[in-house]
């Protein structure tokens, strides 16, 4: 799992009950290695020579800009939501942060210093090679690692490394946290699709991480055969993905409570590429760059999980169609009503705040009616986003004829318009639409 080797660390807080709450102040949700004095390296390190020799630039490159490292307030505030609902959701769970190392992960920190308010069983954090991964440039292993009887110098690199933290107060300080962690080498490099990371995940309870948005996919379906809970970061557009729409449809996956509709900012290693624009915003959200890390604001990322949490049962205040077309904020909707498509059965919603309260059959929603998404409130029954002609809510097919002058009626080329792989209302192709309906009540 290269691209989630690393996440920026340090962090002030202090807890009220279950609740996290963030306390304020410079170091709160910002990443470096200098502060709680967890991560200081040793002037007997090993040798910080360059990571696989016969890795190319690009390779490494790919890797960085790849790389995005979780804040604290982002994990915080969506662990929060999740034990506002259930309090006791980490009680007696063990706990599977795959790729997260304690000594600079905000997941692996967060975990170990609420181990005991969560009451949690057990807490497995696991490190990814260097040497397998192209943007771990110049590394140096950690002072709990070089201090400690078990270090090996070649292993340090080629090996990836388990944390363990259970409940039991190992330097007999009177608490348990990160400083009671046990740790050793893995056989292999860490990689989440190893036989080794597999058996951690099914010991495992609940797993939590953000994994590289390259393998997202493939990341999902290694949790979905795990069958376990879990909560991760991700790319918002990947409710797109075939692999995991049929999973939100099914009521198996969903939108977490929070980072829906606001910026996320992440660290990533110096070199890799960020725009200026980017790099403001985060600096102006309180993340200046930093000896190590340069930070940048991601709007298009989000919780993915499958952990119950209070937004999802919040109904969407709805006005109904006559309503909607007498005082309807919007102009496509106010004073106009709602078109129908041509090639579906249904009728077009271009906001979520526009669906009709009383309208009982198939409506096309923005994709992002999932931040907003209640199963208690809607159903969803498809996507338009598939020129699949067996769709059971398509109501026609274009020929290939029949796209070619739709190209040409609209941009006045030639060309062709695939009407097939979205809604089309008067003609024109429309963005991206869920197909949802209104739940009965029950009688």
């Amino acid at each position: 799992m290269a691209s989630e080797t690393r996440r920026a660390n340090g962090f002030r807080r202090e807890a009220s009950g279950n609740r996290v709450v963030a306390q304020q102040g410079p170091d709160t949700a910002v990443g470096t290695r200098q502060r709680q004095g967890t991560n200081t390296t040793r002037g007997d390190t090993v040798s910080t020579t360059p990571v696989a020799k016969n890795s190319s630039l690009a390779d490494a490159k790919r890797a960085k800009n790849d790389e995005f490292y979780t804040q604290w307030a982002d994990i915080e505030r969506e662990m929060n939501a999740y034990l506002e609902y259930d309090p006791d959701v980490f009680r007696g769970k063990t706990v599977l942060l795959p790729c997260d190392d304690p000594d600079w992960s905000n997941f692996a920190k967060f975990f170990a210093l609420h181990f005991m308010d969560f009451g949690m069983k057990k807490l497995i954090s696991t490190s990814y090679a260097p040497d397998s991964n192209p943007a771990s440039g110049r590394y140096s292993p950690s002072a709990r690692e070089i201090d400690d009887p078990r270090f090996d110098a070649g292993k340090t690199r080629a090996n990836g490394k388990k944390f363990t933290l259970e409940p039991t107060d190992i330097n007999g300080d009177g608490v348990v946290n990160i400083e009671d962690l046990r740790w050793e080498y893995l056989e292999g490099d860490g990689d989440f699709r190893s036989t080794e990371i597999t058996a951690l995940r099914d010991e495992a309870d609940i797993i939590i991480t953000n994994p590289p948005f390259s393998l997202f996919r493939e990341f999902i379906a290694w949790l979905m055969a795990g069958g376990k809970r879990f909560a991760v970061i991700g790319n918002s557009n990947a409710v797109t993905y075939k692999e995991v729409f049929p999973l939100i449809m099914g009521n198996q996956i969903w939108k977490g409570a929070t980072g829906n509709s606001s910026d996320m900012v992440f660290g990533v290693p110096k070199g890799a590429t960020i725009s200026a624009a980017d790099r403001l915003k985060a600096e102006k959200l309180g993340y200046p760059p930093t000896d190590e890390f340069d930070f940048t604001r991601l709007g298009n990322s989000c919780w993915f999980t499958n952990i119950d949490h209070g937004r999802r049962h919040e109904p969407i205040q709805l006005m109904s169609q006559a309503d909607n077309f007498k005082f309807s904020k919007h102009k496509e909707v106010r004073g106009v009503g709602y078109e129908r498509y041509d090639n579906y059965d249904g009728i077009e919603i271009p906001f979520t705040d526009a669906i009709p309260s009383d309208y009982e059959g198939m409506m096309g929603v923005p994709v992002t009616f999932l931040d907003k998404y209640n199963p208690d409130q809607f159903e969803i029954v498809g996507t338009d986003a598939s020129n699949d002609p067996r769709n059971p809510f398509r109501t026609r097919v274009y020929s290939s004829e029949e796209c070619r002058a739709a190209y040409l009626q609209r941009f006045g080329r030639a060309g062709t318009y695939d009407l097939n792989a979205s809604g089309v209302v008067a003609g024109v192709k429309v963005y991206k639409r869920i197909f949802i309906r209104h739940r009965k009540a029950p009688e």
